[in-house]
């Protein structure tokens, strides 16, 4: 576990912004989007800035249930700084609820993968990227692939699992 927590933070130091605007989140949700259609995927994409939702698409076959999805996974993103993904699998190491832990209901948080940080250099965490409708694993990798897209990262510059 601690191996897949490290490549989790090690993906957020390496996808980092100098800028981050309304064309560079359709940029990114474009992508997600061409990716899902050519893929055949039934995901929800959502992205939002200081929290102004700047780009949201659902496929067909989706429903309200991964809307709600969407909205916990970021508001995880904001609380913690960090990935929906890189939480659940913290929490999960550490033997311990987010209830327990941090007094917060899984109502309103949710600590599986799919949102990932859009991280500002010099400034931090700014909003997320969010997918949701497949597997956790599977929502955050496609994030990640995005945002390797959109900050034209080389393959296998930044670690997957």
């Amino acid at each position: 576990m601690a191996d897949l927590l490290d490549i989790l933070l090690e993906q957020e130091n390496l996808l980092v912004f100098a800028k981050f605007d309304s064309q560079t989140a359709w940029r990114i949700g474009s992508h997600l989007v061409e990716t899902a259609r050519k893929r055949g995927l039934g995901i929800v994409v959502d992205i939002n800035r200081c929290g102004q939702q700047l780009f949201h698409w659902a496929a067909d076959g989706t429903s309200m249930d991964n809307d709600r999805w969407v909205e916990r996974k970021a508001r995880t993103v904001a609380r913690f700084g960090h990935s929906s993904y890189y939480m659940g699998k913290r929490l999960a190491a550490q033997g311990v609820t987010a209830a327990a832990k941090y007094f917060v209901s899984e109502a309103e948080y949710c600590f599986h993968g799919g949102a990932f940080p859009i991280i500002l250099a010099g400034t931090g965490v700014v909003g997320s990227v969010v997918v949701s409708g497949l597997k956790q694993e599977d929502d955050h990798d496609l994030v990640v692939q995005a945002l390797c897209a959109a900050l034209r990262k080389a393959d296998g510059s930044v670690p997957r699992f």
